[in-house]
C-alpha cells in the first residue's frame, strides 16, 4: 500500500524527491500518511478534492482485495 501511494503521488507532483509516505498499522485499520512539498499540495488534493478522492478510491479497492482497511491522510 505504501508503495502504491508513493508511486501515484510521485507521478502527480513537481518535486517527487520530497514525497514521504509513512504507514502506521493498527489492529483493524492501517493509516497511510502522505507528505508532499507545500507547493505540490494542491496537485495532490485537486479541484474540490477530486484527485485525493480518486487516490482514496484506489487505496480502498487495493486494501479490500487484501481484506484490510486503509485510510489515507494527506499532511502538510
Amino acid at each position: 500500500m505504501k508503495d502504491l501511494i508513493g508511486y501515484i503521488a510521485k507521478a502527480l507532483v513537481d518535486h517527487p524527491e520530497s514525497v514521504q509516505v509513512n504507514e502506521i498499522a493498527g489492529e483493524q485499520t492501517t493509516v497511510i500518511e502522505l507528505r508532499v512539498a507545500k507547493d505540490d499540495l494542491g496537485k495532490v488534493i485537486g479541484r474540490q478534492g477530486r484527485t485525493a478522492r480518486a487516490i482514496r478510491t484506489i487505496l480502498g479497492a487495493a486494501s479490500t482485495k487484501l481484506k484490510k482497511k486503509s485510510v489515507l491522510e494527506i499532511l502538510e
